[in-house]
């Protein structure tokens, strides 16, 4: 291959994530509700039948299927299924931001108005504890309290030592985790929910 084919290629590329394509990907919708003359935004209980986190504090959201239209659309169509909501009953939807997790997922974000009445809801039992709203002014006044967990590299017994340099001496740069909690009345959230939902909170901020 010749240097001009290769600045074709480039020119034609549409730069992405290296090592995207390994990358489970999933989108979150951001419901926010009017509610009492006030904006809310509005979470799940995960059920607790649940294999992954059950009981915990969520948004709306889920896995991108091979048939869904883009991030977008994921994001709309789960929280219509656990809400038990028509996709009309979302509106105004933006694209708020991508994140890469250190578990290998790609999470897109979407913000959107939920035009329904909390008893109009008829959230799927199988995903869905119960549902319930914090007021948007809540979190523009409350900061989360932030705690850390160590993330560290821990090699597989056959990984080859004896390609690299200082073989089994070599130091692993270990990380540091930042972990937001958010304390409403009894519900905690955390995780990547809080994640999210700090990092949405700034940018209306």
């Amino acid at each position: 291959m010749n240097l001009k084919a290769i600045q074709d290629k480039l020119e034609k590329h549409t730069p992405a994530i290296i090592g995207e394509e390994s990358m489970k990907k999933y989108s979150l919708f951001l419901p926010i509700i009017e509610k009492e003359n006030e904006l809310h935004l509005m979470f799940e209980v995960r059920s607790h039948t649940m294999r992954r986190q059950p009981g915990e504090v969520c948004f709306p959201g889920g896995k991108m299927d091979r048939d869904d239209e883009g991030p977008m659309h994921t994001a709309v169509r789960e929280a219509s299924e656990e809400l038990g909501v028509r996709p009309g009953a979302m509106s105004d939807v933006y694209s708020f931001g991508q994140m890469i997790s250190p578990f290998g997922m790609k999470i897109e974000a979407y913000v959107g108005l939920l035009h329904c009445e909390e008893k109009e809801l008829k959230p799927n039992p199988d995903e869905v504890a119960e549902v319930f709203t914090v007021p948007l002014q809540y979190f523009l006044e409350h900061e989360p309290t932030v705690h850390h967990v160590q993330m560290e590299i821990k090699p597989d017994p056959d990984f080859p030592y004896h390609l690299i340099s200082n073989g089994e001496d070599y130091e692993w740069q270990a990380r540091k985790y930042e972990e937001y909690f958010y304390q409403y009345n009894e519900r905690i959230i955390w995780g990547l929910t809080a994640r999210v939902l700090r990092s949405f909170i700034h940018m209306i901020r």
